[in-house]
């Protein structure tokens, strides 16, 4: 929850930004896109510099834990750089839409044992309530690079030209 907290904390500032002269933070899928890249890089960061917190995440069949740890923040890292280019935008969407499903059985994991991870609350009540969101993290990467917009334009499109042949 704390990642989700980030996001509407950085999207506001984004958006006040954007109000105060900067124009293309206005709208409202730039400044989730940007406040998403700057959580994913920051606490994939946090993954390189601080392995040790994430370790009782990881499942103990899962060989190589803190090259498990490394991976991740990588690739959270590589997904919020490539949301800050057009280039890669919807790509990295659709890739941090994908991690963000690959890392749920970790979260779920957390929930079930109840593990007590630093810097997060120890309350069993907190990494439950983690789980509900983290379909909310799915659709935001898909929001705000214009991935779901494109899917539901793409079959509008088909059926409109079904519907004229």
């Amino acid at each position: 929850m704390i990642f989700f907290i980030s996001l509407l904390v950085l999207t506001g500032l984004a958006r006040l930004i954007g109000w105060l002269g900067v124009d293309h933070l206005r709208q409202r899928h730039t400044s989730m896109r940007i406040a998403l890249a700057i959580a994913m890089i920051f606490f994939g960061i946090d993954h390189l510099i601080t392995p040790e917190r994430y370790l009782p995440m990881i499942e103990s069949w899962l060989p190589f834990p803190n090259s498990v740890i490394a991976i991740t923040g990588i690739c959270e890292i590589g997904g919020g750089l490539g949301l800050l280019t057009q280039r890669f935008r919807r790509l990295a969407g659709l890739m941090l839409a994908i991690y963000f499903v690959a890392v749920f059985p970790a979260n779920v994991h957390n929930a079930i044992y109840g593990l007590q991870v630093q810097g997060l609350p120890t309350s069993e009540w907190y990494y439950w309530a983690r789980l509900c969101f983290q379909p909310l993290a799915v659709w935001w990467a898909l929001y705000c690079t214009g991935n779901i917009y494109n899917i539901g334009h793409a079959k509008t499109s088909f059926l409109r030209q079904r519907r004229n042949s």
